[in-house]
């Protein structure tokens, strides 16, 4: 299949889009725990749970043998590049790499040209999602244009189908703007204020982690006091207001010492992880070159030993992938000039897998928790990260735990090829999705 593709022709023999299946011979599995279980799929809804093959004859077999059957996926800080930037990506080659990661559920960031900050784009927006094989909503900016001086208007906006508003790529500087939003949070329910937390004057010109990497290669740095400023500034502000805020891809200790501290306290703040911030550091950019580049920059191991601290004892809600493809092209030049950001959305499950589960730090339950329900719930989703049980939505990952494979940039569905995780061998793999009850990824392949 050619990089970017949309749906193909690979649908199994005699199956219908529409038609009844029979998810047979797996470990249903969601934050509760595991329990062997076959599932009967109609109407985009999980119609029977029976024992292992009391199911048999009754739909299309959905093999899941020696596989966990869990809620999708869901990704909730993407880049698609529409509007605007679709050489590197657009809605329907990012929907496709989504499906074949298990993604049912994701949500698109607005640093889009033009930005998504008013009500017509985010419904063309939506309306492109709605042939794709993966559920796509979108966030919309906090201040028109990202240019934060004006708030958008929130409540039209919400009422367009947005529930995430967030500048990201830049921060909301001013604190009476981000007092403002915030207040609308608390005003509109199911409405959450996201922040990329780096003080805008304490970044500007910084190209990876201030440290030792960053001095070796004669680069500026960015510092992690950046995030920890803004990130205090706004749980103050979230405290003041009764508002929801949301931490995106968090990347120090001291800024999950604040989270923390700051849900002891009692105030409404969740925040995510990307899986290169819980894996990677500052010394994995010369080895990467130009896909090791992201904003907030890859930190210290002292930074990867706390965020992986939080993650385990709940201070972080959820791991996100800040899927941000660039063109080759675009990629191909000098680091300090290169755009920042990764892939993510294809390879997320099986990498915090491989990484974490699979070596027994992570329990099974905790990762169905930060990669699904836990995401799902802080975007308003409401209709994925469920548990598997009847009358439930169907969007379904069959996950398969001991399938080895071996990232490969240039067969990956995106546009582009900034991995960073390139030539890496990981355990687990998506086998099947099934999204509002159609498979649209079977036996690997997109249907």
């Amino acid at each position: 299949m050619s990089k970017g593709a949309s749906h193909q022709a690979f649908l199994p023999y005699g199956y219908s889009m529409g038609e009844r299946l029979v998810v047979s011979g797996g470990l249903a599995l969601d934050s509760r725990g595991e329990r062997p279980a076959d599932l009967l799929i109609d109407d985009g809804v999980i119609q029977e749970i029976g024992e292992p093959g009391s199911l048999s004859g009754r739909g299309l077999m959905v093999d899941a043998s020696d596989a966990l059957v869990m809620p999708g996926f869901v990704d909730i800080q993407v880049h698609f590049r529409t509007p605007g930037g679709e050489e590197s990506e657009d809605v329907v080659s990012g929907a496709a790499g989504a499906a074949l990661g298990g993604v049912t559920a994701c949500v698109m960031m607005p640093n889009t040209i033009p930005t998504i900050d008013h009500p017509a784009i985010v419904l063309e927006v939506l309306e492109l999602g709605k042939s794709t094989p993966c559920d796509v909503h979108t966030s919309a900016s906090i201040t028109v244009d990202r240019a934060g001086e004006q708030l958008v208007d929130i409540a039209a906006l919400h009422e367009a189908g947005v529930n995430v508003f967030t500048d990201d790529g830049t921060v909301v500087d001013d604190p009476e703007l981000m007092k403002q939003a915030l207040a609308a949070s608390h005003a509109l329910p199911g409405i959450v204020i996201s922040q990329h937390a780096e003080h805008s004057a304490m970044v500007e010109g910084g190209v990876i982690n201030q440290g030792p990497v960053a001095e070796r290669l004669g680069l500026k740095g960015r510092p992690s006091e950046a995030e920890a400023v803004i990130v205090e500034r706004d749980i103050e502000l979230a405290r003041q207001t009764g508002g929801r805020y949301h931490v995106l891809h968090m990347s120090t200790s001291s800024g999950t010492q604040l989270v923390r501290d700051a849900k002891s306290a009692g105030v409404r703040v969740t925040a995510e992880v990307t899986p290169q911030h819980l894996i990677l550091t500052e010394d994995d950019v010369e080895r990467l070159g130009t896909s090791g580049k992201m904003n907030p920059p890859l930190r210290t191991a002292s930074d990867v030993a706390s965020l992986r601290t939080g993650i385990f004892d709940g201070t972080i809600d959820a791991i996100a992938t800040d899927h941000a493809p660039h063109s080759p092209a675009s990629k191909a030049v000098p680091l300090s000039v290169a755009p920042p950001g990764m892939l993510g959305v294809e390879t997320m499950a099986s990498v915090i897998w491989n990484e974490f589960v699979a070596p027994g730090l992570m329990t099974p339950q905790r990762f169905v928790t930060l990669i699904s329900s836990g995401p799902a719930t802080i975007a308003g989703l409401k209709s994925h990260g469920r548990t598997i049980e009847v009358g439930e939505p169907a969007n379904i990952a069959v996950f398969d735990p001991h399938r080895r494979w071996v990232i490969d940039p240039n067969h990956l569905q995106s546009k582009s090829e900034n991995t960073p995780w390139p030539d890496k061998e990981v355990t687990g793999r998506v086998r099947h999705t099934i999204c509002m009850g159609e498979l649209v990824v079977h036996a690997e392949v997109l249907t």
